[in-house]
């Protein structure tokens, strides 16, 4: 043991004497160097470090001659402890840390007797506290979490990392907005952990379900609040402390560092309501479920009557095609002679129903669909949910316009044309109205035999049933859609007076009211006026306003008879029919609606199933 004890001191004296070759010349072990460094690194305190079993010349790579060391002509340089801890530097190089001159030693600071570190989150906060005031973080949750040894409860490594701390970027950026609420959710996320917490399972679900969640996963979290712009970062509170940015004494200062003038019934607002709870949110639980029923009975219901239309249209249409194989033709005199079906006002109001509702569909299709792909593309596409919601407003006025004209043409319609002499009733009830009447019943129930090959197909007047309903539907949609679309423009104004969660009832009608309209018009519309048999591919009258003889008589054969009977018939015929130019221009923005609108469906469709 005492040949122990002396074998540094004689290796050291060997080497001074040249006995020792020059390749081992360095220092074989910590004692040797201790012998000259005891002052300002203890032996035992070394020896019981995590470095102890290195040899001195593990980090002092630069002693390579012991000779030269003792004779002062070696630099000592910098410890480079990417050595031994390569990933950690790495990690260090890019921080905002390292930005600042902020090194290593700097949090472990006593090297040579580096204890194994603690892995405790409190010893990890201690740390940072040695810099950094940690004393609002302390008085959170997070932090009484941590100090009562809790390790699932947040510190500071869980948001900024160890030795890769970033600096905490600008709010007003993708970045800033994204790591205020990416932090958040990569603990919040783990339903499990967070019911064993004792905290809600659900608040990153239901916050990505929100207008604020949605910014954030189409890559725009700058435009709409992240958690932190809420609960804070460091000073997160139950909304029961009197310190809490949530709770009800600074709720309004909260909610008005976004909207200015939020009042008390604005914050009544359910940030993270659930419309599947029916306990804790009955008010959304109903609302959704007659949402729900209204969608899924509207699709049931003309969804099958498509289905059994394009059958029974394609059968005709081969039983057409037969009889002229036969010679038997079905001769109209005059057959292509064109009649007015539309004015002009009628064509112009229908061009601005087109724009305003693709405009709306294109813009509010991907906020609905906002963790697909596609609609994060057309997001970039447009620049921004920001200028998406432009584009979304300025359309919805072009819809009040034509929802404000469809009403004075239905009083010009009632009280005021000369050319149709009945009395207003009779004129809301009358063949030329768009209002539902018992000829609809008959109609739809000879369609329905007509289906079922129990009867001829109905003729009919001016108007279908299926055209007074989807006439109908625009003031449904108007009330619907319209009524809740202004309640999230201006949620302000309507805060005033109406309890915050008006505007989780607005959001899931005017979502669902949507989804409703855009799949209604983008299938089972398009399939009555351009995909049935007898029109594919496109019917062209809305954009001329004018039908041969032939479809006037076939389709629509009881107005044909009423116009003959009164003697007005020729009164309608056109004639000049539309020019060429004027078609071909049509036709083609007819198409490009069409088909952006069956592209639209099919992308719903996959959300629906990838979802």
């Amino acid at each position: 043991m005492k040949f122990c004890r002396l074998l540094p001191v004689v290796l050291f004296l060997l080497v001074l004497g040249g006995i020792v070759p020059a390749q081992a010349k360095m220092a074989p072990d910590p004692n040797t160097c201790l012998q000259c460094h005891e002052d300002s690194v203890s032996p035992s305190g070394f020896a019981a470090s995590v470095h102890g079993k290195n040899a001195c010349t593990s980090c002092h790579v630069e002693v390579t001659d012991l000779d030269a060391h003792l004779a002062g002509n070696i630099e000592i340089q910098p410890v480079d402890c990417s050595l031994c801890h390569a990933d950690q530097v790495k990690n260090h190089a890019g921080s905002v840390h390292a930005e600042n001159g902020i090194g290593c030693t700097e949090c472990h600071s006593d090297i040579h007797s580096q204890a194994k570190l603690e892995k405790t989150k409190l010893s990890v906060v201690n740390k940072c506290a040695e810099c950094h005031d940690t004393e609002a973080y302390m008085n959170s949750s997070h932090g009484k979490g941590v100090l009562a040894g809790d390790e699932e409860s947040a510190a500071c490594q869980d948001c900024h990392g160890v030795h890769n701390v970033i600096k905490v970027p600008d709010p007003k950026t993708p970045e800033g907005g994204a790591f205020h609420t990416t932090v958040c959710i990569n603990c919040h996320g783990n339903e499990e952990k967070m019911e064993h917490a004792g905290v809600n399972p659900l608040a990153v679900e239901t916050y990505l379900e929100s207008y604020h969640g949605k910014n954030y996963r189409l890559g725009y979290p700058q435009q709409a609040a992240g958690c932190a712009d809420c609960h804070t970062a460091h000073s997160v509170l139950p909304p029961s402390d009197p310190n809490s940015s949530i709770g009800k004494e600074k709720i309004v200062q909260t909610c008005a560092a976004c909207h200015p003038k939020a009042t008390t019934q604005f914050t009544k607002f359910y940030a993270h309501g659930n419309h599947s709870d029916r306990q804790n949110y009955p008010i959304m639980y109903y609302t959704f479920m007659s949402m729900t029923g209204l969608l899924v009975g509207t699709f049931a219901v003309f969804w099958i009557h498509t289905l059994l239309w394009m059958f029974r249209g394609f059968v005709e249409n081969r039983q057409k095609q037969a009889a002229l194989a036969e010679g038997h033709e079905h001769h109209i005199p005059e057959a292509h002679k064109q009649y007015r079906r539309f004015q002009k006002r009628h064509i112009f109001l229908h061009l601005t129903v087109i724009i305003s509702f693709l405009g709306l569909s294109l813009t509010g299709l991907p906020l609905k669909f906002s963790d697909q792909p596609w609609a994060q593309t057309l997001m970039s596409f447009y620049g921004g949910v920001h200028f998406a919601g432009l584009i979304h407003r300025g359309c919805a006025i072009l819809t009040f316009y034509y929802f404000v004209g469809a009403i004075l043409m239905s009083v010009d319609f009632l009280f005021i044309r000369k050319d149709i002499k009945a009395h207003p009733f009779v004129r809301l009830f009358g063949p030329d109205s768009l209002m539902p009447n018992l000829r609809d019943i008959k109609d739809v129930t000879s369609m329905v035999r007509w289906f079922f090959f129990k009867g001829q197909k109905p003729t009919f007047d001016r108007w279908t049933y299926w055209e007074k309903f989807d006439f109908l539907a625009v003031f449904w949609g108007m009330f619907a859609i319209g009524g809740s679309g202004l309640m999230l423009w201006f949620p302000e104004v309507f805060g005033t007076f109406l309890p915050g969660w008006m505007f989780n009832v607005a959001t899931i009608v005017h979502s669902d009211e949507a989804l409703l309209a855009t799949g209604f018009i983008f299938t089972v519309h398009f399939f009555n006026t351009h995909g049935r048999p007898e029109k594919f591919p496109m019917d062209f009258v809305i954009f001329n306003g004018q039908m041969s003889k032939e479809e006037f008589i076939e389709e629509r054969g009881d107005q044909w008879k009423r116009y003959e009977k009164e003697g007005i018939t020729e009164s309608y015929a056109v004639d000049k029919p539309s020019g060429v130019l004027y078609e071909f221009l049509f036709k083609g923005f007819g198409f490009l609606a069409f088909f952006t609108g069956v592209t639209l469906a099919i992308l719903m469709l996959y959300a629906f199933i990838s979802g």
